[in-house]
């Protein structure tokens, strides 16, 4: 179990990509370079994202949540990457009907527990609109970082004692 890391390397901005499995590929490739995850999460990623999807559309801007196996992760983090033109991801819980992504909230966390909690602390903040579009308009990696350190209180994340 790693102490949970949440740095302006992880923050990708008008990320451009032409479908959900090059996002996948960028954003995890960001991941392996910073040592965050081992090579094998980018392929681990994709095939989960296609076995079960993680689109999901809010009230305004459709976000998705992909996620894989602990066993793939060295470094607890979350990789966030807003789309310079929305990317269509299956939606979670279906087999084909798509919605038009913008945000990409990617987990890699090295123990169940912690994704979950995660993944629960995600939804709740997916519900309040206003939040993704202000984090669509922000044009700084540092002011992303507070946004969402504040919104999910990751300042207080130590080790696995909230996550």
């Amino acid at each position: 179990m790693s102490e949970f890391r949440f740095n302006e390397e992880v923050i990708l901005m008008n990320l451009e990509a032409a479908d959900y499995t090059e996002v996948l590929q960028q954003m995890g490739e960001n991941l392996v370079k910073h040592h965050y995850v081992k090579d094998s999460f980018i392929p681990a990623i994709i095939e989960r994202e296609q076995e079960f999807a993680t689109g999901l559309p809010t009230a305004g801007v459709s976000v998705a949540i992909p996620h894989t196996d602990a066993v793939h992760v060295n470094q607890k983090t979350i990789s966030i990457a807003t789309l310079k033109n929305p990317v269509d991801f299956v939606i979670m819980g279906e087999e084909s009907e798509t919605t038009p992504v913008q945000i990409v909230f990617m987990l890699a966390m090295d123990e169940p527990h912690s994704q979950l909690k995660l993944l629960q602390d995600l939804m709740k903040i997916f519900q309040e609109g206003t939040f993704l579009d202000q984090l669509l308009q922000t044009d700084s990696v540092l002011e992303m970082k507070k946004q969402v350190t504040e919104k999910l209180n990751l300042s207080d994340f130590k080790g696995g004692e909230k996550l």
